[in-house]
């Protein structure tokens, strides 16, 4: 029956709609449960909430534990007790069975305290929430506005028709405004004023969710650029304290075979390193000092030639003075 009126309410919304496609009617969806979960008053009762249930459910625990400490103490001195005594022993059992039962149906039954402290917990919010989604209804002039975790099935709902956001924004300003001066509330009333003007038209709600991408990457590349910087420094503060450890060992002397070992080595591939350059230093200035001896010995050579050319003429000028 249930059923069958809710296909009937269905198909009636659907004819409305069809019918008044043409006045372009304006339909919106709202989902309770992400709205209760976005609420700070609701989530902290509710985890006060079910710390008590915690609580509950230990306690059943143990009766139960309790109850099965009797039976396997029963089932092992039977063999040993008269048949009063067993009947005794089971009707305590029935009876302790019985009392944990009806005090599992007192505190999660459908009527139990858990049920009835969520009611009390949840209506308040919830009759909060019917005023917003019927102040939006007017204000933005929706022609339906329906409950996504209601009974009602909805088999498809586009995103752009959730004003779930909206309701959540519409229950904490109130909260806001409580705690804000006047020139607070003035800007405050600015910044709803243009939310308000981004919800009413669909072309600002994508751009505006847009931006809202486009400022979490942004400040996800950020958190990510400070992690990195942030493990940069740890990494070099573990080095300068590791460096700072080592020099400490060394000069008390505590350093270990392995670092000693290490150093040593590094000690003497840099004596090799250092010879090895050594060796080509002085190779390059035996080179030099032989190619400026050979062009020494050049030199001289070509002034010897010369020097001998000149005596040939001077003698060969003389002689032929001599004859004359």
């Amino acid at each position: 029956m249930r059923k069958q009126f809710l296909f009937l309410f269905l198909a009636t919304i659907v004819g409305s709609l069809s019918h008044a496609q043409t006045k372009g009617t304006k339909v919106g969806y709202i989902d309770m449960e992400y709205i209760l979960q976005n609420v700070s008053s609701y989530t902290e009762a509710n985890a006060q909430l079910e710390q008590k249930a915690q609580k509950w459910k230990q306690e059943i625990e143990v009766k139960k534990v309790e109850i099965d400490k009797i039976k396997v103490a029963l089932q092992a001195e039977k063999a040993l007790l008269t048949k009063n005594l067993i009947e005794e022993r089971e009707a305590e059992i029935r009876f302790l069975e019985r009392e944990m039962l009806d005090y599992q149906q007192k505190r999660f039954g459908a009527n139990g305290d858990l049920m009835l402290q969520k009611r009390q917990l949840t209506k308040p919010i919830q009759d909060q929430v019917f005023t917003a989604v019927q102040d939006l209804a007017e204000s933005n002039k929706y022609d339906f506005i329906f409950d996504r975790s209601s009974d009602l099935t909805m088999l498809f709902a586009a995103k752009r028709y959730d004003i779930s956001d909206q309701v959540l924004r519409a229950l904490t300003r109130t909260d806001k405004r409580e705690q804000l001066s006047k020139k607070q509330l003035e800007q405050q009333e600015a910044r709803e004023s243009k939310e308000d003007a981004i919800d009413s038209n669909e072309a600002l709600q994508e751009r505006q969710k847009l931006l809202d991408e486009r400022k979490a990457a942004r400040d996800k590349i950020l958190e990510e650029r400070k992690a990195a910087v942030e493990l940069k420094k740890k990494e070099y503060y573990d080095r300068k304290a590791k460096l700072a450890a080592e020099r400490e060992d060394r000069k008390n002397g505590t350093v270990s075979a392995n670092t000693t070992t290490t150093s040593t080595s590094k000690e003497t591939d840099t004596k090799l390193t250092d010879e090895s350059a050594q060796q080509k230093l002085d190779d390059m200035k035996a080179q030099k000092a032989e190619e400026r001896k050979k062009l020494i010995e050049d030199r001289k050579k070509v002034l010897e030639e010369r020097r001998a050319q000149i005596l040939k003429q001077r003698d060969s000028i003389l002689k032929s003075r001599e004859q004359k």
